[in-house]
């Protein structure tokens, strides 16, 4: 839960630095790789987590600039990444406007109601959650594994 609107601002810029780096990480002849048939791709996991911040955003009375539901994948990944930029930059402008008070109201959100500073904790929670995710898959589609938190092997 965020309770100062600078500490989301400054987890939200390394967070979304090493979901960046992944993306960037991802060509496009490797955007269907999943683990098995009918799972998650990289491609899909990309535009989910462009398209699920915007959401959240907009929970939390942001003005993200994010796909609704209905806007199709895009075909490539600078495309994705053209998108999750704008969604990057944001939510620092965005966020960094709140207030102690208004971190603590609470909104609408997932049929019920959480606090504003909750909510921008799951919108890193969720992205560190599929960002995990995607790098098993980039090691499994045979691509280099970019540092999200720290070092990785193909560093060493």
């Amino acid at each position: 839960m965020y309770r100062v609107a600078e500490d989301f601002v400054k987890d939200w810029a390394i967070a979304s630095k090493g979901a960046l780096r992944v993306m960037q990480a991802i060509s496009n002849d490797k955007m269907k790789i999943a683990i098995v048939d009918d799972h998650n791709s990289l491609g899909w996991l990309s535009w989910h987590l462009v398209s699920v911040a915007g959401a959240f955003g907009q929970f939390a009375g942001l003005q993200i600039p994010a796909p609704g539901p209905d806007m199709p994948q895009p075909e490539t990944m600078e495309e994705i990444i053209e998108k999750y930029e704008l969604v990057r930059e944001a939510y620092k402008k965005e966020a960094a406007t709140l207030t102690e008070e208004q971190l603590l109201e609470e909104v609408p959100a997932f049929g019920g109601m959480k606090q504003r500073g909750e909510l921008l904790r799951v919108v890193i929670t969720h992205q560190t959650h599929h960002v995990g995710q995607m790098t098993v898959l980039l090691r499994q589609a045979g691509l280099n594994v970019p540092p999200v938190m720290g070092p990785t092997k193909e560093m060493q």
